[in-house]
């Protein structure tokens, strides 16, 4: 039963990170849909993890070298999250391609999100849970 009340507390969290991310796409003072490429990242990010995870095996070394690259490909995407809407609010001054409050709006959805994307792998990440369901 805790798994069960855990997958819906994950899936609240999901979506409050959403609504922050569409709301900084479709406020009327916005009107920019160009954030909404971060949920690219939001797909492509847990991946490499989830790969990683049920093609390696726990031999209780230190270091896994493939479940390590996961991680750091998975790294590059959420840093690439974090990394457009300033890119896209820091284009030239006299047009930018987002104002500063959808910025803002997506970096939160995205603190949201991943928080909620690691407390995936914290909840399903025990000895009970096997991958190979994913």
């Amino acid at each position: 039963m805790a798994g069960i009340k855990g997958l819906v507390l994950l899936a609240f969290a999901g979506s409050i990170g959403m609504t922050f991310v569409i709301l900084g796409c479709a406020l009327p003072i916005y009107k920019v849909w160009w954030p909404f490429f971060v949920v690219l990242f939001y797909i492509l990010a847990p991946i490499p993890t989830i790969i990683a995870r049920r093609y390696t095996d726990d031999s209780g070394s230190n270091s896994n070298p493939c479940l390590e690259l996961a991680i750091f490909i998975t790294m590059g995407f959420v840093v690439s999250s974090f990394a457009l809407p300033i890119v896209l609010a820091r284009s030239p001054v006299n047009q930018p391609v987002i104002q500063w409050g959808a910025c803002y709006l997506t970096l939160a959805g995205n603190i949201v999100v991943y928080s909620t994307l690691v407390g995936f792998f914290i909840t399903f990440d025990q000895d009970d849970t096997d991958y190979n369901m994913w």
